[in-house]
């Protein structure tokens, strides 16, 4: 993120849905640490992981339509993917999910607690609260599966349809060599989506099938929410050629920098 921020090179749309994945990430796994934590806290909690989880869902979405434009328009891509076009995707996310999560949290403030006020869950999860509801809950499941629909779902099915587009595109390239460069800028982000919702999405296809036991469940939300954050500074930074060498870059700077001041500082004594 600091080099992002350094080096106007990566102030591009494509790195600004990256400095956004790694933002959400960040605010996600240290905003909260206690196991312990009252009803207001805990709603605040429930909001603000569903939110960033979501934000990664469709970041990934965003970087999907990068890489689509990239190669299937690639002559039009600084025309139709640009900064300004970058900032209001990311603006209408955040608007999206935080209204959305804001009724569904808002939703559980309706459900009266008479049982126990022990989660089985690493955060305050929306599923097991409303499971300690002694009122009618019809409301609330409904609203999360429309929330999970819209928010995890359908950017999964954009992503597949934009990954289908893209091999078509591939298939259509003659030389080996610009197919298999086009191919790698696809391969990090393929990766990503595959470990973002796997997991995720194992819980909900299992659910139908036969029931889960509920550290299944916990251990497949953790690996979603703990792989894509551990994997993302190595794949976009590490893997990437532009970031890798903005980081020399900013290197030889600080070392000039460095050796301007000792320099004016030599001579001052002197």
């Amino acid at each position: 993120m600091f080099v992002i921020i350094m080096d106007r090179n990566l102030h591009t749309p494509k790195y600004l849905a990256v400095f956004n994945k790694s933002l959400t990430h960040i605010q996600d796994t240290f905003l909260f640490a206690n196991q312990l934590i009252p009803y207001g806290l805990c709603m605040s909690n429930m909001f603000f992981v569903y939110h960033f989880m979501n934000l990664q869902s469709l970041t990934l979405l965003a970087l999907a339509y990068d890489r689509l434009v990239a190669i299937c328009f690639p002559l039009q891509y600084h025309a139709i993917v640009t900064k300004p076009a970058m900032f209001l995707i990311i603006g209408v996310m955040w608007i999206v999910s935080v209204k959305n999560f804001s009724v569904l949290v808002g939703l559980v403030n309706r459900i009266s607690f008479c049982r126990s006020n022990v989660l089985n869950s690493y955060f305050c999860d929306y599923a097991p609260i409303c499971r300690l509801a002694c009122n009618g809950i019809t409301i609330n499941i409904l609203m999360g599966k429309i929330s999970y629909g819209l928010l995890i779902c359908t950017p999964l099915i954009l992503i597949v349809i934009s990954y289908f587009c893209i091999s078509l595109a591939l298939l259509k390239i003659a030389q080996g060599a610009e197919r298999i460069k086009a191919i790698k800028t696809c391969t990090s982000h393929f990766i990503l989506v595959a470990m973002f919702y796997l997991p995720v999405m194992s819980n909900n296809i299992a659910a139908v099938t036969t029931p889960l036991h509920p550290n299944v469940q916990i251990i497949n939300n953790s690996l979603t929410q703990a792989i894509p954050p551990m994997l993302n500074p190595i794949i976009y930074t590490l893997k990437t050629e532009e970031v890798m060498q903005s980081i020399k870059e900013l290197y030889k700077r600080s070392k000039v920098n460095t050796t301007r001041k000792r320099e004016m500082k030599c001579s001052r004594i002197n």
